[in-house]
């Protein structure tokens, strides 16, 4: 198992502590940077600046969102991203949700596993530097009875196969994942309650010919050293919070789903009850210490050695932390002691 970084949203004051995150990542030998995307930064801006300033890690995009880009730009910006940083970027993609899809990009949010998987069949063959023609539901390239002609990708790759990874939480997202991408972004896995979903992507990688042998499962966990792991629990519960309860809609939120499929159900209902009527501090009350001990790395280093042990036991490849920053500090020495953990766990590699 690898270690990766996830730098989370840009922008929101911490810029310049999340770059030397990432540069103490690079120092350390992690695995990859990611950068996320909501509706305010980019990724493709921030990884292009991150990649500067570091020399051997990964960038990655956790997520690029779907809607924002048809599959011809993606493919530009990964060819791009690709070959300004000397072949180290991954492609994540996902299609965001309902109010963010609609909402801020107004591109409907219907039929995802279909779009998606028409989105990474273009995308891929624009990368590989094919003539550029596509007949399918969603998208038709070059569009019919008009002037538009297929063309071919300038730019060259410094890779042939850039891997391209989904963001996914339901059974069928995540099996879609493992039938057509080379690794899965995964949030909020616990693995004690890993099996269905585990059991959902082998089934979409047995539909492609191919066993889990070579997939990544890029797992993101929040990360909060410390003596006294229950108070280090307090620490991310604004984090969770957040997800459980306000990301979304009250029909339509992929991680409160997530957590009562995980049997939390009760409590997530609570959870986005109280968040939904701005009762934020009764919403992080309402979270369950055993869901946040379940899907985050707390403790002291003991304990996270131990959790990580669990992690690569359930089939994680690379397990990507989000420092919980109370100052940068505290961030250096957390990505310090997560290199230590790993050490003493026995499963890097």
């Amino acid at each position: 198992m690898r270690l990766g970084l996830n730098l989370g949203y840009w922008g929101a004051g911490n810029d310049a502590a999340n770059l030397e995150l990432a540069r103490e990542a690079d120092r350390l030998g992690y695995s990859v940077v990611w950068a996320a995307e909501a509706y305010g930064s980019d990724a493709p801006t921030v990884l292009a600046w991150v990649a500067a300033q570091t020399e051997r890690v990964d960038v990655g995009s956790a997520i690029l969102q779907i809607p924002a880009r048809t599959p011809a730009a993606t493919a530009m910006t990964a060819a791009t991203l690709d070959s300004l940083s000397g072949g180290r970027f991954r492609l994540g993609l996902g299609v965001s949700g309902p109010q963010v899809s609609e909402g801020w990009h107004g591109v409907r949010f219907d039929k995802p596993l279909g779009r998606t998987r028409e989105y990474v069949d273009i995308v891929r063959a624009a990368l590989r530097r094919e003539r550029l023609s596509y007949a399918g539901e969603h998208y038709t390239l070059p569009l019919p009875d008009g002037p538009g002609k297929a063309l071919t990708l300038t730019v060259h790759p410094v890779r042939e196969h850039i891997p391209v990874y989904l963001a996914a939480m339901g059974p069928r997202n995540v099996e879609l994942a493992g039938e057509i991408a080379d690794g899965w972004l995964a949030l909020f896995l616990s693995p004690e309650h890993s099996g269905d979903v585990l059991a959902s992507l082998r089934t979409g990688r047995e539909k492609a010919g191919k066993t889990l042998d070579g997939f990544d499962i890029a797992a993101t966990v929040p990360l909060v050293v410390g003596d006294d792991w229950r108070a280090c629990a307090d620490v991310i519960r604004p984090y969770t919070a957040l997800y459980v309860g306000g990301m979304g809609s009250r029909k339509k939120n992929f991680y409160n789903d997530n957590a009562a499929r995980m049997g939390f159900a009760a409590e997530a209902a609570e959870v986005q009850e109280r968040y939904l009527a701005k009762d934020y501090q009764g919403a992080m009350a309402a979270l369950p210490v055993d869901f946040l001990d379940a899907t985050a790395l707390l403790g002291p280093k003991e304990r996270i050695a131990d959790r990580m042990r669990a992690f690569a036991e359930a089939g994680v490849t690379t397990l990507t932390l989000s420092p919980m920053l109370q100052d940068l500090d505290q961030g250096i020495a957390a990505l310090r002691t997560a290199i230590e953990a790993l050490d003493l766990a026995g499963v890097g590699s």
